[in-house]
């Protein structure tokens, strides 16, 4: 595994000791676009990271309005003259999954819980196929990603 994420370049500064454990090197800044994200955090909150770290068609969105009733959830639109979206995001996952979905660039793998953050973990398509093969590679969203993979 650390041979891929040095041949990838998704590691950030030194190289771990000991057994690879992705949830605790995103925790502690290891790996390239991950992320930390407290638990009580709502969607439109990391909404401007998750962009920033995609870029390309994540950073062009423009979110309009958000709701909290009847239940949570973000109106965002890819450029004036077109339909605005409404994506119900209970959760940080829940947005991951919509962001997901646009088929840009990049995508999110959804690491799980550490230290009470969800982990997550911006990537290059790119990277995905060399990662997926990888058996320590085993983000919550696994199915989500390996579609992307193929797509």
């Amino acid at each position: 595994m650390l041979a891929t994420l040095r041949k990838l370049q998704l590691l950030r500064g030194e190289t771990p000791e000991g057994p690879v454990h992705l949830l605790r090197m995103c925790a502690e800044g290891a790996l390239v676009g991950g992320m930390s994200v407290a638990l009580d955090v709502r969607p439109d909150e990391v909404f401007g990271h998750l962009a920033a770290f995609l870029g390309g068609a994540v950073q062009r969105l423009k979110v309009l309005d958000v709701r909290d009733q009847p239940r949570l959830q973000m109106v965002v639109t890819r450029g004036p003259q077109l339909t605005p979206m409404t994506w119900y995001v209970p959760d940080v996952r829940a947005l991951v999954e919509h962001v997901n979905g646009l088929g840009a660039e990049g995508a999110v793998a959804v690491l799980g819980e550490w230290d009470d953050a969800l982990q997550l973990w911006c990537l290059p398509r790119s990277a995905l196929r060399a990662l997926l093969r990888e058996p320590q590679f085993r983000p919550e969203n696994l199915d989500e990603l390996k579609r992307l993979a193929t797509s």
